[in-house]
């Protein structure tokens, strides 16, 4: 067996296996933990495949900052998970039946599924020769595509800034930094000077 086909089977076999305890762990924050290898061992799948761009981006953007993200919020919400699990009989059937649906179309969609030969030979070489697709792909990115990439940017920017003033809410009896009339004060304003007898305490 070769090196890439022995880390394909360890990167597999490890990304189901947390899978598997992602869904059964009754502790949420071991299931945010099993969540996060499980995207380590993916970005290690695409790796394998030449795809560094796309492990680098799972790696900083689903471990980096969803996954981390969510198990900040399990641990400072402190929720309840007993109250959660008390209507869980209630919705088994309901739940039952959907995921025996789910299970059952993708049983049809595996064995339904072929590899036609011909579309593996009309695929375009992902990268030219000589050239990491990362390299190939920050090119096309950042000429080709740079306009539509800044609008993107933009778009995102919005939704950030939309998203913060209409969470922003200011609290009643809060005292708050004002720069500028920090800056704007003057000695006289500032300073109270009183003049007291000899021997006499403030």
């Amino acid at each position: 067996m070769s090196i890439p086909a022995l880390f394909f089977y360890l990167f597999s076999i490890m990304i189901i296996a947390s899978g598997f305890m992602v869904i059964s762990s009754r502790n949420p924050v071991h299931s945010v933990l099993f969540l996060i290898l499980a995207f380590f061992n993916a970005a290690g799948l695409f790796l394998l495949l030449g795809a560094e761009f796309l492990a680098m981006i799972l790696v900083v953007v689903y471990v980096g900052a969803v996954a981390v993200l969510f198990l900040f919020v399990v641990m400072m919400l402190d929720v309840d998970f007993a109250e959660f699990k008390q209507g869980f009989l209630k919705y088994l059937p309901v739940g039952g039946t959907i995921g025996a649906i789910v299970l059952f179309e993708l049983l049809v969609v595996v064995g339904g599924w072929t590899i036609d030969a011909t579309s593996l030979a009309n695929v375009a070489t992902p990268a030219p020769p000589g050239m990491s697709n990362t390299l190939a792909l920050g090119r096309v990115l950042y000429t080709q595509y740079v306009y539509l990439f800044m609008a993107a940017g933009l778009v995102l920017l919005t939704a950030m800034i939309g998203a913060i003033i209409l969470t922003l809410h200011h609290k009643v009896g809060v005292k708050r930094q004002d720069v500028a009339a920090q800056n704007a004060r003057t000695p006289a304003a500032a300073v109270e000077l009183r003049k007291k007898p000899f021997r006499e305490g403030v």
